[in-house]
């Protein structure tokens, strides 16, 4: 490939890029659950061997973190049960709550518009009676999405079985990919990816535990209701780069607004959620996870609409992993290195179109101190 021009190079590049977005969309049902499997496998890989050095046997090595899985994944679901439950029963109390909130809406948007309670009712009741007929179109695909989803959650752990059991033949399919001379660069791209996967994943965990208690407590404490929920519920979404951030502020809203008729709760809920934010931000996440993952935010968040568009909720949960694994492949080849550098956040100290050095593949000084390429 390095006798090939340039622009040959770069055309094969991108027919590459177009060709793996195309087998993703179409067996994103197939792909999609193995990926989420081999990151699990990568962050058991710990107490697998923790258990072999014992001589634990290997299947019940195996079984065992996998066991770990389920019953953390249980206990969330059970979690979230119980919550809803509880919001369930505050139902009639909701209703009404929400009926005081629409009544002060109308009657705060006929004070400067031509339009009176009662056309606005007439309006919310046409619209009302056209989502209710999108609704039952809805619902036949709701039933083929739910189905898809406990498919996707029962082959996670046969999956994770087989990629922790066929681990060596899968790493010795990878080295027989490359020449002998290049090893190893890949055997240092297997423990640093294995690194940096192990990291962000157990980083994550930790972040929805202590997310979900400063949060939930905090609002306990204040007297909001619903907190517990709220918490939860921010900090599974906050795993979403950026846009489940936002998501995450607006359910709170919104559950906080249909358990009180005040507005100083939204406020308070809006302020304890940008103080834990600022704090998982700049403390306590960079402290756990470290700073290893280096993909600029730019790309952060068009990897989480494309991952969503190309897979839905796993993907967009997946992006950033995935985003992490590529830049260390792309760091360690020489025909994509400036893939590597475009997922990056190593900015330049200085402009490339002033300075000709910068527009090379070489050692060059940035903002953050210096980058190594050859």
């Amino acid at each position: 490939m390095n006798q090939l021009p340039l622009t040959v190079k770069r055309s094969i590049e991108l027919l590459g890029i177009a060709l793996i977005v195309v087998i993703l969309v179409v067996g994103r049902d197939i792909i999609m659950p193995v990926i989420m499997a081999f990151f699990i496998s990568i962050m058991l890989l710990p107490i697998y061997r923790f258990l072999r050095k014992r001589n634990v046997p290997e299947s019940l090595a195996i079984i065992l973190p996998i066991l770990l899985v389920l019953l953390f994944i249980g206990g969330i679901v059970w979690f979230l049960s119980a919550q809803v439950g509880i919001l369930a029963d505050d139902f009639p109390q909701i209703k009404q709550n929400v009926a005081k909130h629409l009544q002060s809406l109308k009657e705060w948007i006929s004070s400067f518009t031509k339009m009176s309670v009662t056309k606005q009712e007439n309006f919310i009741k046409e619209k009302s009676d056209d989502m209710l007929g999108m609704a039952g179109t809805a619902a036949s695909g709701a039933f083929v999405t739910l189905s898809g989803v406990f498919v996707f959650v029962g082959l996670l752990p046969i999956y994770i079985y087989l990629i922790l059991f066929y681990k060596d033949i899968l790493l010795r399919f990878v080295f027989l990919w490359f020449k002998t001379d290049d090893h190893p660069k890949v055997k240092d791209a297997v423990y640093e990816t294995e690194s940096i996967i192990k990291n962000y994943l157990v980083g994550l965990l930790i972040q929805i535990s202590y997310m979900t208690i400063l949060l939930g407590g905090i609002l306990l404490l204040i007297g909001i209701k619903h907190a517990l929920l709220i918490g939860v519920i921010f900090a599974i979404l906050n795993l979403i780069p950026y846009v489940g951030a936002l998501i995450g502020n607006v359910i709170g809203v919104l559950l906080t607004l249909t358990s009180s008729t005040e507005l100083w709760p939204v406020v308070t809920v809006l302020g304890v959620i940008a103080v834990v934010q600022f704090l998982d931000n700049n403390i306590l996440m960079p402290r756990i996870v470290g700073s290893k993952i280096k993909i600029n935010a730019l790309v952060s968040i068009l990897g989480v609409f494309i991952g969503g568009s190309i897979a839905g909720i796993s993907g967009m949960f997946l992006s950033m992993p995935i985003i992490a694994v590529l830049k260390i492949i792309f760091d360690r080849s020489e025909s994509f290195k400036q893939w590597g550098v475009l997922l990056g956040d190593e900015r330049p100290g200085k402009s490339p179109l002033t300075f000709a050095k910068f527009r090379k593949i070489s050692t060059v000084s940035t903002k953050s101190g210096t980058i190594d390429k050859e």
